[in-house]
């Protein structure tokens, strides 16, 4: 099997590149937001915890299924121990079935991914990001508060690929992915 971490920051792109990779490939795709919408119209607020135990639910039943592979969005935040430890958390999931994992950062300027907060797919897919005025303060708020883009070099993980993706559309950078990693 194989797993594709496609990670970056608020609006980089992470589920439209998710979509159109698989369009061009078997790999099925789980972003955040189909975990994170559900709970938050159930339970009318983020519940973390809820939301990642549905996420092992489905990873757990996935890593055992005969799928070729999933891709799985997320943003992460770089100086967050927790965050690494919840890329080993799925990986672990997924171990026992000879996966092959693959990491993709997505990397674009604030003021692109703000023009990205408000498109029609992005608003479609993600209920909680409609109240655009919130969304955009959030994201602003989030590049405050997180380090949600690598350093140069720190991840050193095989099958690893950084794209800036401020000036690529996302089909071009589901292809890029796809060679580069022979998908």
């Amino acid at each position: 099997m194989k797993f594709v971490f496609i990670i970056g920051d608020a609006a980089v792109g992470k589920m439209t590149v998710g979509q159109e990779l698989v369009k061009i490939t078997d790999l099925r795709l789980f972003h955040n937001h189909m975990t994170i919408e559900p709970v938050i119209e159930i339970f009318g607020t983020f519940e973390n915890k809820v939301i990642t135990e549905i996420r092992d639910v489905i990873f757990t039943n996935f890593a055992a299924s005969d799928n070729y592979g999933m891709i799985y969005t997320m943003m992460m935040d770089f100086d967050l121990p927790s965050e690494w430890e919840y890329l080993e958390h799925v990986k672990n999931i997924f171990k026992p079935y000879d996966t092959e994992f693959y990491y993709v950062e997505l990397i674009a300027p604030q003021e692109i991914r703000l023009q990205r907060n408000v498109t029609e797919n992005r608003l479609k897919n993600k209920a909680s990001k409609r109240d655009i005025e919130l969304s955009n303060q959030r994201l602003i708020n989030d590049d405050k508060n997180h380090r949600c883009v690598s350093y140069e070099g720190e991840i050193t993980f095989d099958n690893y690929l950084r794209i800036d993706n401020s000036d690529k559309e996302p089909d071009e950078v589901a292809r890029l992915i796809k060679e580069h990693f022979d998908l």
